[in-house]
């Protein structure tokens, strides 16, 4: 009877590790799953938190260095800089729905980049 315990404990242990892993996944995109990820030891060898972190870290750099970027370039750069915005924020959702669907594809451009990333 105590080996039915253990593989009871066992299964939602690991309900458990995917929900978190899913749900650090899904918060990835909105910066509170990064910091999770890193904050959470158990988390980190999650392979699909680790997935959809890494490309949620780039996105953050691309998103941000961006912005910053385009805001320097007078008006060429203020006119590019709201559409490059609005694809920042697309490439957020889509991530989004790809890690609630608990899917591992990569995001267009970010995807590659996201790879070489080692941690």
């Amino acid at each position: 009877m105590s080996e039915e315990k253990k593989s009871g404990e066992t299964k939602k242990e690991g309900a458990e590790q995917a929900d978190n892993g899913k749900l650090a996944a899904i918060l990835a995109y909105l910066l509170v799953g990064i910091i999770w990820f890193f904050a959470d030891e158990k988390l980190k060898k999650n392979e699909f938190a680790k997935f959809h972190v890494k490309q949620a870290l780039v996105l953050l750099i691309v998103s941000v260095g961006g912005s910053i970027i385009l805001g320097f370039i007078p008006i060429l750069g203020w006119i590019i800089l709201p559409f490059f915005s609005i694809a920042s924020f697309a490439f957020c959702v889509l991530g989004i729905i790809n890690a609630a669907q608990n899917e591992k594809k990569e995001l267009p451009f970010i995807g590659t980049y996201a790879k070489k990333l080692k941690f």
